[in-house]
């Protein structure tokens, strides 16, 4: 097998409010192989926001580990995790996060543009990325001339074209009906799969927790296995 893509070892986080002290995290343990789309679920401040800002290198835990690919990269300094993010993390968002004023070429371009890609390679690139999520002939449209569920299959063009190894997903299915859910769920394993990318998911939505390679719930920051109908039902939380 290969080398898992992300390996979370004992995460410990805390926050401070006022005179409190509210543990999000409790030694959580979690391991995710390439080309796997796993589900994270549990109620609202059960911790899964800050799994997810750990796991993407925008939040330090206070105890605990994570490696990727294999790489601890737990105590790396700043200059180095932004580099990660851009280069080897994708993000995708329930509300898109799409800069409005530039084409979809242009959105889906940004990611090489910052990485230094050359102008011949990002343009190959990104014309290959809107065929693969069937957005070839708007690519010189604004992102307020589509609908939602064309924005998010910009939003995954986007966070796939730099080819990374992790891809976290924030709630990417919550505004769409479901067929469109069906479709941005199928697309990004179809491309994981294809890039051997792993996707981790934080979702309410049951029916991507009904589709996805394996579910896991999150409750007052520790991880959990209950029954699929528990998971359900902690979805619903």
């Amino acid at each position: 097998m290969s080398a898992a893509v992300l390996e979370l070892r004992g995460l410990r986080k805390t926050y401070r409010l006022g005179s409190h002290v509210v543990p999000a995290l409790q030694g959580v343990d979690l391991l995710l192989q390439p080309g796997e789309l796993l589900a994270l679920t549990g109620p609202s401040g059960s911790g899964k926001s800050t799994l997810l800002n750990i796991a993407g290198l925008v939040d330090r835990p206070d105890a605990g580990e994570v490696l990727l690919r294999g790489r601890t990269v737990t105590g790396i300094g700043e200059t180095e995790a932004t580099l990660l993010r851009r280069d080897a993390i994708g993000f995708v968002f329930q509300s898109f996060n799409l800069v409005p004023v530039m084409t979809v070429a242009d959105n889906v371009d940004y990611p090489l543009f910052l990485s230094g890609v050359p102008p011949a390679q990002r343009r190959e690139r990104v014309a290959q990325m809107l065929a693969a999520v069937g957005l070839a002939e708007h690519a010189n449209h604004r992102p307020d001339a589509l609908s939602g569920g064309q924005r998010q299959r910009v939003a995954i063009a986007r966070a796939l074209v730099k080819r990374p190894s992790l891809v976290i997903a924030d709630e990417p299915t919550a505004s769409l009906d479901s067929h469109t859910a069906d479709q941005v769920l199928d697309l990004m394993r179809e491309i994981g799969h294809a890039q051997g990318a792993a996707f981790l998911v934080a979702t309410h939505d049951v029916r991507l927790l009904r589709r996805c390679d394996r579910v896991i719930a999150l409750l007052d920051g520790r991880i959990v296995n209950p029954h699929t109908e528990n998971v359900h039902e902690l979805a619903m939380a």
